[in-house]
């Protein structure tokens, strides 16, 4: 089982964007207080304060300290307060802010001196608020009311029944600034107390007073953080908005958002339209967010229109808008246009962008590629990460370029960052596949040493390497270890040892596994299938085949592309082309897209038939579905058109293939060059035969003896001696000699 590679989808930026964007728009310290309103004149009042009034002894008290902490005011306060200690009490504190309560100064000092001493009342903390809301210093009143929700062992709902009743009561005469309810609904909001935030908010509609839409947006914007919060989003949208609220373009863009987290992209479309209607402007936020949606549902098309319809509105989309589109685009296997987009966008991708692209040309098999990309990240100080090296070492385990990817790890850790337990899978599942089970074990020891712990996955891997070396016993006792660690077989497990017997030819026990996974509960997946029929198609039975994909349509079990390829390759290597041809077009009929290893099992079997003709029809077919051909792909072809001696085709298949940074095989070499050695075109094929030995390949003995008997006739010595010391070295005999 290979190792899961994360990346980032579009909606997790998205969620931080909006995060950051709602932290600067709701700003408390930048809060506009024009944008304060009361719904109507027929509201309401808000009730009058009356507090307990004081004694005659205690006004004397009071009337004290208010001379003093007024006339003394530059001394510390503690100072002042010094001789009233002893005959303070709590009551003292909300009498004296009666009097000092327009010097903002001084009531801060005076609570500050309170706090220090006891723990100020709720009907106090109120007061305080209220004061320093009309003070325009809200943030002290969101500190305070924040204070109140991180108190243990607090009641959250009747803390609020109580907050809400003291904060009206404390309204009309302590400040009378209705921003205060707006304070009070953002930290309602921001501690998770949506239902409460929703009841003040209809509360206050009954006074007349409207909360802002940039705190209503808040209260939308938590409540899109979570799927069924989502679902809430539309129904509070058209609530809010009969009771007054004029919804902006971030109440839109949030809307959006969360119909686009649904699935309901159409409808985000929808209030994408619907937004200049209504009069409000939309944004490249507004579009970046419906693009994503597209992408994420797999609308190529529809997420291109939307692109250019910003564009002509003079929007410039963001780098989430470019990484939405290159991960669709990868994701469909349409690397060229995903690369076309990665350079013709006037942006400077980033990080994550980059990855994006290097782990999809790393599944297409284009690791060079992917890996210029890793350089070019280095030259303009992108700094690469952990996801970015595990998608390059993933790419080059896949490709059995397992030296390079161990190198890619130690260069990963050289440069202090520290691989995790999917980065060791990764290249310990790579090691398993090249058969180098011995160094896989020791990544697992070492693994073990820095203190990660190895999960299923891990373990699924030297089971599936072991499996493939034929090793089953030895598989069979780590699966016991396994267990005996507490972690239990799963259907990639099961899948691993099914795929090794299968490998050693022991389909019938391979199905007896499969029977026994059903009645341990554990149930045949599409790889499970996908082998079996494998198995059978390469036995040459494809009957049996057939009716195992007829049991997994049957059960609800989905075909992936490579189940179809599998049928294909059966189907080529029996020399039925032509149920080839036809499983091909019912693909296409169905809407399952094939990728470039379907059409390369048809057209390698042509070239063995010397029927380049098909072979180019199918080629043709391939690119009009937007397909781009992998390594493969030219390597069948540039074989195919030299065995036919047409090489102006092969050659300038072999110049594409390099452009686009594959690497052409040692058998696509030789041909090329024997190719043109056939049609005496020996200079084109020195220049193809000096490219493969730059490249640190060893052609066949046959042409390095056509070579050196041509430079030996030619004069050249040296080169001849080179070449006779390489082909030892090398160990290269010409069969035809022996």
């Amino acid at each position: 089982m290979r190792a899961a590679i994360f990346l980032p989808t579009y909606s997790t930026f998205q969620s931080l964007y909006y995060h950051h964007h709602r932290l600067q728009t709701i700003s408390i310290l930048s809060f506009d207080f024009s944008k304060l309103r009361f719904s109507s004149a027929s509201a309401r009042h808000f009730p009058d304060y009356s507090p307990k009034k004081p004694t005659i002894k205690d006004s004397e008290l009071v009337n004290k300290i208010c001379t003093a902490i007024k006339q003394r005011r530059v001394e510390p306060i503690q100072r002042i307060m010094k001789p009233f200690e002893s005959r303070f009490k709590p009551d003292h504190f909300i009498w004296v802010l009666m009097d000092i309560k327009n010097e903002y100064k001084l009531v801060l000092n005076f609570f500050d001196w309170l706090g220090l001493r006891r723990d100020a009342s709720l009907e106090a903390h109120c007061i305080i608020i209220q004061i320093s809301v009309a003070a325009k210093d809200p943030k002290l009143a969101h500190g305070l009311m924040h204070d109140y929700w991180s108190k243990p062992n607090v009641d959250s709902g009747i803390l609020f029944a109580l907050f809400m009743e003291k904060l009206i009561y404390t309204y009309k005469d302590w400040g009378s600034n209705p921003y205060v309810f707006d304070v009070f609904f953002q930290v309602l909001v921001e501690v998770g107390l949506l239902d409460g935030a929703k009841h003040l908010f209809r509360k206050m509609l009954n006074y007349g007073v409207v909360i802002s839409v940039d705190s209503c947006n808040l209260f939308l914007s938590k409540l899109s953080e979570s799927i069924d919060g989502c679902k809430t989003v539309p129904h509070i949208f058209t609530e809010f908005s009969k009771e007054g609220i004029n919804w902006n373009t971030m109440s839109y863009n949030i809307m959006i958002h969360s119909l686009c987290r649904m699935g309901k992209v159409k409808e985000a479309h929808n209030i994408l339209i619907q937004m200049e209607l209504r009069g409000c402007m939309s944004d490249a936020i507004s579009y970046s967010t419906t693009i994503s949606g597209y992408c994420q549902i797999g609308e190529y098309h529809a997420a291109l229109r939307l692109i250019e319809e910003m564009q002509n509105k003079g929007l410039k989309p963001n780098i989430y808008t470019l990484n939405s589109v290159v991960f669709l685009l990868c994701k469909i296997g349409k690397l060229v246009d995903a690369e076309k987009v990665f350079r013709e966008m006037i942006l400077t991708p980033d990080k994550v962008v980059y990855t994006t692209l290097i782990d999809g040309l790393c599944k297409a098999g284009n690791v060079t590629a992917a890996y210029r990309l890793l350089e070019e990240m280095h030259s303009k100080n992108v700094v690469p990460d952990l996801v970015t090296y595990t998608a390059l070492i993933s790419g080059f385990c896949r490709t059995g370029k397992t030296s390079e990817a161990h190198k890619l790890f130690v260069e990963m850790c050289s440069r202090k960052i520290e691989p995790d337990e999917v980065a060791y899978t990764t290249i310990i599942d790579g090691y398993c596949k090249d058969g180098r089970i011995k160094e896989a074990f020791s990544l697992h020891n070492q693994m073990v040493q820095m203190g990660l712990t190895p999960n299923v996955v891990t373990y699924t891997a030297l089971v599936d390497g072991l499996c493939k070396q034929g090793e089953i016993d030895t598989a069979n006792e780590l699966l016991k270890e396994m267990c005996a660690k507490g972690l239990e077989l799963n259907i990639c497990t099961y899948n691993s040892l099914v795929n090794g017997l299968c490998k050693l030819g022991n389909i019938v026990q391979a199905v007896k596994l499969v029977e026994d996974m059903e009645v341990a509960g554990i149930y045949p997946d599409t790889f499970t299938y996908t082998t079996l029929m494998d198995a059978y198609c390469k036995a040459g039975d494809m009957v049996k085949a057939y009716e195992l994909l007829r049991q997994m349509l049957n059960k609800g079990i989905r075909p992936s592309v490579v189940t179809f390829n599998v049928l294909m390759n059966g189907f080529c290597m029996l020399g039925m082309l032509e149920d080839g041809k036809r499983l091909l077009k019912w693909m296409l009929e169905k809407g399952i897209m094939p990728n470039a290893t379907t059409y390369n099992s048809l057209m390698k079997q042509y070239c063995v038939r010397n029927d380049m003709h098909a072979t180019t029809e199918i080629y043709k077919g391939m690119l009009g579905e937007g397909l781009s051909p992998n390594a493969n792909t030219y390597d069948i072809l540039i074989r195919g058109h030299c065995k036919a001696r047409n090489m102006k085709e092969a050659y300038f298949l072999h110049k594409e293939i390099t452009e686009k940074g594959y690497d052409l095989s040692v058998k696509a070499y030789n041909a090329l060059i024997k190719g043109f050695i056939r049609r005496k075109k020996h200079l084109e094929a020195k220049n193809v035969f000096e490219e493969m030995r730059k490249k640190g390949l060893a052609a066949d003995g046959e042409l390095y003896n056509f070579f050196m008997d041509m430079n030996y006739h030619e004069g050249n010595l040296d080169l001849t001696l080179e070449l006779c010391d390489e082909a030892i070295e090398k160990n290269i005999v010409d069969k035809t000699d022996t």
